[in-house]
């Protein structure tokens, strides 16, 4: 059954109606090559260089995989400033799942030529339609007819973009799933009038600089970014690049996917695509993740997994493929210690709500006030910063519960709620009707709603997102209706609502000209609830990445060297007690007299314990876990477990169970049964291995019944922690065991790990997830180049005080930061490659740190928390890190 909507062929751009004949494969540049895979089937890629008839070379890869014969294509974008390179990993995958995917990098990136055009109709749209030309020749593609793939399009930011352009300039696009994207550049870029200045300059700069765009747009932004306004000109010619100037045209299937955590294009850019394309008759799907162009999580995997579901539906019409509810958002349920980041879960509905559904009143309270805006606009209030994304920084903070947005004293107004008496979810865009009047012949203002705790002091603004508004003819007093960004949010039971409305803000332009506004409120808070979505029942995580044990080849090492014994040292009784004793441990690489992989190495570990071995890679602490285990020998010292000295297959080391990188399980048997064949390898008794107790441990739960082919790779994991708990070991030794974790997964490890010491047992953990080691170990073990550098209890070495790494756009220079660790509540600032490593004393604050920063004009591009253990390591170990 064909599901696909009926498709009306329309006008592409006039350069590519000739698109067949000037798309040319240029001699030699196509090359062939197979991208090796765990899993089959293998990946064929072809790299080639398509030539347009306006003289650009587009670079491209084409994958596919598995047996000959015609499938259906997906192009797939990359965002600004990447290249097809960004995307490879998701192409091979869709390649694998039995799609023909054709990459590119887009005009003025990677190593195609040609001057950016944001996406230009004339230019990148019309690429485009020459790539989908390019397809419809290829043997490996699915036709409807001549000429006429079956396509999907997808891609993130930039890529989003395109995919919608694309389906509304060329009919022959059947389905598209773009990600955080926009809809409308110039209301992205110039919201409520109001130029995004940083965002823009960091369009610019990402691009490679002004000259590398099309002259018509480096003029435009030249011409914005002196005057701070935009003009006319400059916005028909940004609408004239978005997918919402051929709305009419978009009438696919689409799944939308829209960060929360975006300053950039918020929630509302996916709203008004919805409700266009919604319009045409074509299904929508609306899913509001974590993460987004200012930080959080992007929940890559769980998006990757929608978007094939999405094209199994559309492109191969397989009506079984789950493509999901109409609308999800990903909520968080507290912070993950580990790393600081928010722990999801997923609310849905059968419809999508929009952004004013169940909407509800709350009564604001508060007189006509006056404000200045400042001349010069300085200082500015600091809400959200571009260019954070990759170091969490001020969004996550806001995850954190710390207010790190900041309003001027005498540059803004606020009203305020009542404490609400029960927990109030937000879900869409708040609005209210405010009078605004002027000294000024205009007014800017910026918007934005906090939840305010309890005491009245802690405040947080959702994803530390604001609303911009230019109020024109504000002399003689307007009334205008501030719509809030759109968030989800729940106000808890006791917090209050707080609207604020301020002069200036960090990341806008506002006029330089001082100004007095005077605002007062004309109507309630109109709160969306959404009633219509839930909070799906908590389920176990579906690990991504699994780190299968080897217990069966370490199992069978203990068999094998079992009749290769060397005369050991008696035991020492004194130790009888202790789990683990180095003295004097070293180990030379092989053929080297005198370079060390580990030298001189001597620590003790207690019953108890939960011990955690750090350094940066090269640090020995792999070769002294082999070591450990007996699978190399030392060059000198010696290591005592329990007494007894350690060598290949001394008897002692059946009380050590390991968990390693290795091999997997026999895929035909049951978990039960694959443990239990592990444990008759080692020849002990059967009532010895403890079975269920390791289960229960390790929380397999009812899938120990299935066949290992069935598990997921998170499951594959868990089967291999517990075979590393057969026997219930007294030392248990996990080497690197969040390889390719995600942050719940990270939590249950850590948790795992702690119900296994509570017991008097004793574990030792490899890790360079700093965070994870300060919240799941008791003491620690630091070494460097082969050599101890400081063992003790967490908090000995970690220390106290608060640390915050504040990114910078260049190199900040000694007098600058001299000033900054003179400011006061500071008791530290040094330079780092990034920026900044502050440390607050106890009257310090994040947001009078980025108050004195700002007013310092330190060039800021991103404030986040620093842990203390990342701050101990660093100082421990210097520069090796």
């Amino acid at each position: 059954m064909d599901l696909r909507l009926p498709r009306l062929r329309r006008p592409r751009p006039r350069r590519a109606l000739a698109a067949a004949a000037a798309v040319v494969v240029l001699a030699g540049a196509g090359t062939w090559t197979a991208v090796a895979s765990d899993d089959p089937p293998q990946v064929r890629r072809a790299d080639r260089v398509m030539a347009t008839d306006d003289g650009v070379r587009i670079d491209t890869s084409f994958f596919t995989a598995g047996p000959e014969g015609r499938r259906p294509a997906v192009l797939l974008g990359h965002g600004f400033g990447g290249s097809k390179e960004d995307v490879r990993a998701q192409a091979e995958d869709l390649a694998r799942d039995g799609y023909a995917v054709l990459t590119w990098s887009a005009r003025g990136f990677g190593k195609s030529t040609g001057r950016i055009g944001l996406n230009d109709p004339e230019g990148e749209v019309a690429d485009v339609s020459r790539l989908v030309d390019w397809l419809a020749t290829r043997p490996e593609v699915r036709l409807d007819k001549t000429g006429d793939p079956r396509v999907g399009m997808a891609g993130n930011s930039y890529g989003g973009a395109i995919a919608l352009l694309g389906a509304g300039y060329d009919d022959r696009v059947d389905a598209v799933a773009p990600a955080i994207t926009y809809f409308d550049l110039a209301e992205a870029l110039f919201p409520g009038g109001v130029f995004k200045k940083l965002w823009a300059g960091a369009f610019v700069t990402s691009g490679g600089g002004c000259a590398r765009f099309e002259p018509e747009l480096c003029a435009m932004y030249e011409r914005v970014a002196e005057s701070g306004v935009p003009d006319a000109q400059a916005r028909t010619l940004l609408e004239a690049r978005s997918p919402a100037a051929v709305a009419d045209r978009i009438d696919v299937p689409t799944l939308l996917m829209q960060g929360q955590t975006d300053s950039l294009f918020p929630l509302g850019q996916a709203d008004a695509a919805a409700r266009a394309i919604r319009a045409n008759g074509a299904p929508v799907t609306v899913d509001w993740l974590a993460g987004g162009h200012d930080g959080g999580d992007p929940e890559t995997d769980r998006l990757h997994a929608r978007v094939r579901a999405w094209f199994d539906r559309h492109l191969k019409d397989d009506e079984s493929a789950d493509t999901g509810l109409a609308f999800r958002v990903t909520r968080t349920g507290g912070v993950d210690s580990t790393d600081g980041q928010a722990q999801l879960r997923g609310a849905s509905a059968d419809a999508y709500p929009g952004l004013h559904s169940g909407e509800r009143s709350v009564r604001l309270t508060g007189r006509e006030q006056r404000f200045a805006n400042p001349a010069g606009a300085s200082p500015p209030a600091v809400s959200a910063l571009p260019g954070i994304g990759g170091s969490g920084g001020l969004s996550q903070l806001s995850s954190l519960g710390i207010g790190v947005s900041l309003d001027f004293p005498g540059q803004h107004a606020r009203f305020e709620s009542a404490p609400v008496t029960h927990d109030l979810h937000i879900t869409g865009s708040p609005t209210v009707t405010a009078r605004v009047r002027s000294t000024s012949d205009d007014a800017v203002l910026f918007a934005k709603l906090y939840d305010v705790g309890p005491d009245g002091r802690q405040q947080v603004l959702p994803s530390q997102l604001v609303t911009p508004l230019r109020v024109e003819d504000a002399r003689a007093g307007q009334d205008v209706q501030l719509t809030l960004p759109a968030v989800d949010h729940e106000i808890r039971k006791g917090h209050r609502l707080r609207l604020v409305l301020a002069s200036t803000d960090l990341a806008y332009a506002s006029p330089a000209a001082p100004a007095t506004y005077t605002v007062s409120l004309r109507s309630d808070l109109t709160v969306p609830t959404a009633p219509g979505v839930t909070t799906a029942a908590a389920l176990l995580p579906a690990w991504v990445v699994w780190l299968p044990v080897a217990g069966a080849l370490t199992a069978l090492a203990l068999l094998l060297t079992a009749r290769r014994r060397t005369t050991a040292p008696a035991p020492d009784p004194d130790l009888a007690d202790v789990p683990l004793q180095i003295t004097g441990l070293s180990k030379r690489y092989a053929r080297s007299a005198d370079r060390y992989a580990v030298r001189d190495l001597s620590f003790r570990v207690e019953k108890g314990q939960v011990l955690g071995l750090l350094g940066p890679n090269g640090a020995g602490k792999t070769t002294t876990l082999r070591m450990l285990m007996g699978l190399i020998k030392p060059d000198d010292g010696e290591i005592r477990v329990f007494g007894h000295a350690v060598r290949p297959g001394t008897p002692v080391l059946s009380r050590v169970g390991a968990f390693v990188e290795g091999a997997g399980f026999l895929p035909h048997l049951s978990g039960r049964e694959n443990l239990e064949l592990y444990w008759a390898a080692t020849g002990r008794p059967p009532e010895d291995a403890h079975l269920d107790e390791a289960l229960e441990i390790a929380g397999l739960g009812d899938a120990l019944a299935r066949a290992v082919r069935t598990y997921s790779q998170g499951m594959r994991q868990r089967l291999a922690i517990a075979q590393a708990m057969l026997g219930l070991p007294d030392l248990l030794i996990l080497d690197e065991p969040t390889n390719g974790l995600d942050p719940p997964q990270i939590r249950e490890m850590r948790e795992v790990m702690i119900r296994y010491a509570a017991a008097g047992r004793t574990v030792i953990v490899s890790s360079h997830l700093l965070a994870e080691v300060e919240q799941s170990c008791t003491h620690l073990v630091v070494m460097d180049r082969g050599r101890l550098v400081q063992a003790g209890p967490v908090h000995d070495i970690v220390g106290s005080g608060d640390t915050l790494l504040v990114g910078t756009v260049t190199p900040v220079e000694e007098p600058l930061a001299e000033k900054v660790a003179a400011l006061p509540g500071v008791e530290s600032a040094v330079r780092t490659d990034e920026g900044l490593l502050v440390r607050l004393g106890a009257d310090g604050t994040a947001p009078g740190l980025i108050a004195e920063l700002v007013r310092l004009e330190v060039p800021v591009t991103s404030v986040g928390p620093h842990r203390r253990l990342e701050d101990a390591f660093l100082t421990l170990i210097g520069g090796s890190a």
